[in-house]
């Protein structure tokens, strides 16, 4: 007598979902890691080749090393993203700073172009912190060509979506530039020329950058970085060119 066995469809369903189910909980699980941890590849791939020659001055190690600190930041930067930060509004960059002038600008707006990034008149706006529709002084710090120091903020993302014309992506090869290459600053229809004399990476923390010196006109560019993260901050000083 030949016995006949039978499976229920409901058991081999509910196995079916299960073992899909635990593979999206392993795929979640290997993106999340990649999240947190993609900054360091892409300070590997992007960043650390533009050290190796430049005197550039940060706190991240040419070769990045994994460590509690480092890992801490890490988890932490990329909380601040899953949790929703807007990060197009200027005045999330820097947490714990807070401007406490009021004075409004002379002008609303003026333009600068960084020929090496191959950003020509790009808008730099005085009275909001909107980093989608351009880039943005910081209120309260310096409009050029005063003496001080003007704070301009701009989006970077990955290098190869790098667009001269898309205010999300503008600074996204700024790590490309060196010191000594040239900004320029067009204000009420006059050009300015400043030389970039100091590269830093600096923690979102930080909020040195806004210090105002005024023995001469500063120009401080802000972006994140590594490109296509939100973990660090590029700082570019540049000094007015005396004419």
């Amino acid at each position: 007598m030949v016995k006949y066995y039978y499976k229920k469809a409901d058991k081999i369903f509910r196995k079916k979902i299960l073992r899909l189910f635990s593979l999206l909980v392993l795929f979640i699980g290997l993106v999340i890691v990649f999240y947190i941890f993609y900054p360091l590849v892409s300070w590997q791939i992007y960043f650390a080749p533009a050290l190796a020659s430049s005197k550039i001055q940060t706190p991240i190690p040419r070769s990045a090393v994994v460590n509690s600190s480092e890992i801490g930041s890490l988890i932490s930067q990329a909380g601040n993203l899953l949790s929703g930060v807007d990060y197009t509004n200027a005045q999330n960059w820097f947490p714990g700073f807070n401007s406490s002038s009021k004075n409004q600008p002379k002008i609303p707006y003026y333009t600068i172009s960084i020929p090496k990034l191959k950003i020509n008149n790009a808008t730099v706006s005085t009275r909001d912190n909107n980093l989608a529709i351009h880039l943005v002084n910081y209120q309260g710090t310096a409009v050029p060509p005063d003496n001080g120091n003007a704070v301009i903020f701009g989006h970077s993302t990955l290098p190869q979506l790098f667009n001269p014309n898309d205010y999300k992506t503008i600074f996204a090869n700024a790590y490309q530039l060196k010191i000594g290459d040239k900004i320029y600053t067009s204000v009420n229809g006059v050009t300015y020329v400043y030389n970039i004399f100091n590269i830093s990476v600096v923690e979102p923390s930080d909020t040195s950058i806004f210090q105002q010196d005024y023995d001469n006109s500063y120009l401080t560019l802000v972006t994140c970085t590594p490109p296509g993260t939100i973990w660090k901050r590029l700082i570019l000083k540049a000094k007015l060119e005396k004419i």
